[in-house]
């Protein structure tokens, strides 16, 4: 542990701005084994696409977007002239990490029986390290999946999960996720699932208040903790925020915080609910959508990844300090 920790510091002390999540993550011991975003690099040498805009006119025709450079944001200003004049929609979210698990828009599941709908690309932009990006805005019947993946968790193996969302783009439709889901696009069952959900749906689990929450979907119920309600689990209405789900061999714990500022609060960490243990985790992945393509939510992504194994807490607040560099903000 300690030698992680030295790890950490050292490659904070030496790149305080550059070094990206997953760079800290890899230097714990927990190396991404997915890196989602449409607005930066995750690594501080990524210069590779972040995701492709697909014009839905003149026969629709494909670009990747990537950074401005190598571990910076994304090139906005060529999106802005791909799509000058006609709408675009964002076709794929390119992995960062070696593993390519790249997310493409969802195909038909249990719950809704056709594909999906990919995003508007140019519906909602924002400011990262000063520059204009865009992000992925999901009005609902929108969503992104990938059933075969490598290397991320199944069965009852550990992994982090982070996603930076809006505390303001919410409802509590079934079910903003980011995470590890069943493969065949259906309902596998309690422990089939392992995902970041962020919303105010209180159908089986919810936290103080009104919402929103950071909750866990682990299938057939969204969980602010072990019981279906936790009052420790308190609403973040923040322009963005850092949610966090962090699932261990024998329990779980849910973090979250201001995306701009201060540290992540720990809102649960502790045994999974009943009926949860062991996990049985498949591995694919998910974005906007449940499971079993439920696609009823609403939602901003701007980023997320997934790691291999649990990270340390020394590891998840070397990544909020990141995101807090990045400086998200409202234009």
């Amino acid at each position: 542990m300690i030698s992680l920790l030295i790890a950490v510091s050292v490659l904070l002390a030496a790149a305080p701005v550059q070094a990206g999540p997953c760079d800290i993550y890899r230097a714990a011991g927990t190396p991404c084994v997915a890196a989602h975003s449409v607005v930066r690099a995750l690594y501080d040498n990524y210069n590779g696409p972040l995701y492709q805009v697909n014009r839905s006119v003149a026969g629709g025709q494909l670009m990747d977007i990537g950074v401005l450079t190598p571990g910076g944001v994304a090139n906005a200003a060529a999106q802005d002239a791909f799509c000058a004049g006609v709408q675009c929609v964002i076709q794929r979210i390119y992995d960062q990490s070696e593993r390519h698990n790249h997310l493409d828009v969802a195909p038909p599941g249990g719950a809704h029986r056709e594909r999906d709908a990919p995003v508007n690309a140019t519906k909602l932009s924002v400011s990262v390290s000063g520059k204009k990006v865009y992000a992925a805005y999901f009005e609902g019947g929108m969503g992104y999946r990938n059933d075969q993946t490598n290397g991320v968790a199944t069965g009852n193996s550990a992994e982090t999960l982070y996603m930076v969302t809006s505390g303001q783009h919410y409802n509590g439709g079934c079910c903003f996720d980011y995470g590890n889901a069943e493969t065949n696009n259906l309902d596998d069952g309690a422990g089939t699932m392992e995902a970041v959900y962020w919303g105010n749906c209180g159908v089986w689990g919810r936290g103080a208040g009104n919402g929103p929450w950071v909750m866990a979907d682990l299938e057939n119920g969204l969980w602010a903790g072990d019981q279906k309600v936790n009052l420790n689990n308190t609403p973040i209405a923040t322009p963005f925020v850092t949610a966090m789900v962090k699932g261990g061999e024998n329990g779980f714990a849910l973090k979250a915080g201001d995306a701009t500022q201060g540290r992540l609060r720990v809102m649960y960490d502790g045994p999974r609910p009943h009926g949860y243990q062991p996990m049985k985790k498949q591995g694919a992945i998910i974005l906007g959508i449940g499971g079993d393509n439920s696609d009823g939510a609403i939602g901003t992504f701007f980023e997320g990844v997934m790691t291999a194994g649990y990270s340390t807490d020394a590891a998840d607040d070397a990544v909020q300090a990141n995101i807090i560099q990045a400086r998200y903000s409202l234009h």
